[in-house]
Order: structure tokens, then sequence, then C-alpha cells
């Protein structure tokens, strides 16, 4: 029996979850919901439905798992606790100082509804949190560094294009470089926000739009921009459809760490990702978790959970034996 997924918002990573959907043999999408006119959406599955998001009520036990595919900034906070209600759901929330907030909004929606809900899903947070923890549990004194990209962030692309004034956008992370040998050359630095990356932003005005306001407000958004050294160019619409239509990504989680009776043994725990398209990626793991969720509401469980609640087994499509003879 397939796992029946529906999926909330049908732009970069809705369309990469229709994808990843065609690689799981025991998933199959059975509808799309959107905002935006049904018979506007066209969508690859022959078999799927396209529905409105007033519909949703309609679907409440004809559907296993609804990943949904909004923005941190807006959409996701006010989406997952609604949509928990009615339906087990998996978000990739990414604002990591709200996941505390959004957790306890998402908790009490799905016990509520008797669903089981997991947020934060995809590769950071997601796979990249999952490889802080293990290093943490194995090196217990060490440090722990994060550097994202160069590559575009979905949700720092979709802050900006929610800044007033502007028309489109995107937004690259950058690791600064030295910053990273530093790492691994196992030099343990004491690095700032500020020094481990930079970002930079291609933004095209709304006519008549202030640059200055847009630039100022987009350099002093908060959990975003505030903390990093800036850069906004403004370009035209043609310019950033030549030049920036990719959605690639990447980054890496390193743990240095020691051993030993008195520390005098050196480790550097490292885990990379580089990502032709960052979205497609995020919704491969998305359809990994819709998996563990629909085994979990089968056991009668209930409530929010992340990546970290999750046992690997309950990921995988093969069962504990197949596992144990071929993965483990």
């Amino acid at each position: 029996m397939s796992i029946k997924i529906g999926i909330m918002g049908y732009g970069n990573l809705g369309r990469g979850v229709e994808c990843a959907i065609k690689q799981n043999p025991d998933m199959e999408l059975a509808a799309v919901f959107t905002r935006r006119d049904p018979s506007q959406v066209n969508i690859l599955t022959s078999t799927a439905k396209v529905c409105s998001v007033n519909d949703l009520k309609d679907w409440k036990d004809k559907i296993d798992v609804m990943i949904i595919c909004g923005g941190s900034a807006t959409d996701l906070p006010k989406q997952t606790p609604e949509l928990a209600k009615m339906f087990n759901v998996i978000d990739s929330f990414d604002t990591h100082a709200k996941i505390p907030e959004h957790f306890a909004n998402v908790d009490a929606s799905a016990k509520d509804g008797k669903n089981v809900a997991i947020i934060s899903v995809g590769w950071d947070p997601g796979m990249f949190s999952l490889n802080r923890l293990y290093a943490n549990a194995i090196l217990p004194e060490g440090n722990d560094y994060t550097f994202w990209g160069k590559g575009v962030s979905q949700g720092h692309s979709d802050a900006i294009r929610r800044v007033e004034g502007v028309k489109n956008g995107k937004q690259y992370t950058i690791p600064v470089e030295a910053a990273l040998e530093a790492v691994r050359n196992g030099e343990n630095p004491e690095l700032t926000t500020r020094q481990k990356h930079t970002r930079e932003c291609f933004v095209v005005l709304e006519e008549g739009a202030d640059a200055a306001k847009v630039e100022a407000e987009i350099k002093n958004m908060p959990n975003y921009f505030s903390d990093y050294d800036t850069t906004v160019h403004f370009i035209s619409e043609e310019e950033l459809e030549r030049d920036h239509s990719g959605i690639h990504h990447g980054g890496f989680v390193l743990r240095s760490g020691k051993t030993g009776w008195n520390g005098e043994n050196k480790h550097i725990i490292e885990y990379s990702l580089k990502l032709d398209s960052n979205p497609e990626f995020t919704s491969s793991v998305l359809c990994a978790y819709a998996r563990a969720a629909y085994r979990l509401s089968k056991e009668g469980q209930s409530g929010c959970k992340t990546v970290f609640d999750i046992a690997p087994a309950y990921l995988c499509a093969q069962s504990g034996e197949e596992l144990r003879a071929h993965l483990l």
C-alpha cells in the first residue's frame, strides 16, 4: 500500500517533492494544494489533483502525510500548526533561533489532532543537525563548526523577496575560506558569525522603489542578515534570469575534538554536501521523513518531533532485515 502524500505549496520545493515521490515506490502523490487558481497550476503527476487551499478539510482522511512547502519567514509558522490539526505533517522550517517556539506551537496542534508532525527537516536544519549531534556524542571535548555555501539559500532568498519594493531576488551564502581552513587544520579558532560567512544579495527592484531603503531593510533584518557582512547588488530582471537562475548549495559540518587521558590525540569529523539543486535535495529529505511520520502515526504516536527523535530505520523503505544485511 502506497503512502499517500499531499503537497502544500507548489514552488521550487513543492516541485522537488513531486520529483522525489517518483523515486520512492512506496509513495504516491495524491494532491497539490495551492493559494493560486488551481486551473493555472500545472503539475507533472497525471494521477494527482491540484486543489485550492480552501479544499484542505475535504482531504482530511485521504492523505497520509502533508508535506508543507512554504517559506519559514511567514508561511510555516502559521501553516504547520494549522495543518497539524488535520494531517500528519512535515516542514522545513529553518529559522534556527525560532525552532523552539515553532516546535511548541506545532506540538500542541499535532497532539490536539492526534497527528505526527516533524519540523525543520532538510539539510540544515536536518542532516547537518544530526551530524552535529553524532559528533558531539562521540567527541564530548571539542568544538563545532558549520559552514554553508557557496550557494543559494532558499529561506534567505524568500526573506529578501518579501521586503517591500523588491520584485525578485537571490541570496548567496559564502564561507570565509580562511576560517574553514583554520578549522580543518585543527587550530580550533573562536569565530563569530560574521567571521564565518558573508552574504551576497542580487535584487530586482519594483518600479519606483527606494534602493537605499530596501538595502537598509535587508542588511538589518534580524535572524537573516544583521549578523553578517552583507552586500546588496541591484540588477535587472534579465540579469537575474541570465546569471542567477541556478539553485545550487552545500556546506560543511566539522567537529574538532580530542581523546586520551590528557587529550593527547586530536580528531576532526567532517560531513559535507555539494548540491546541484538545494530544493530537490531538501525535498528528498522531506520524503524520507514523511515515511517516518507515516510509520509513527500507524504506531499510534502523536505530537511534534525533529530529526533528533527519529530512528534511522524509520526513514528507509527497506525492512530491518534488509538494512542489517546490506547497510550495517
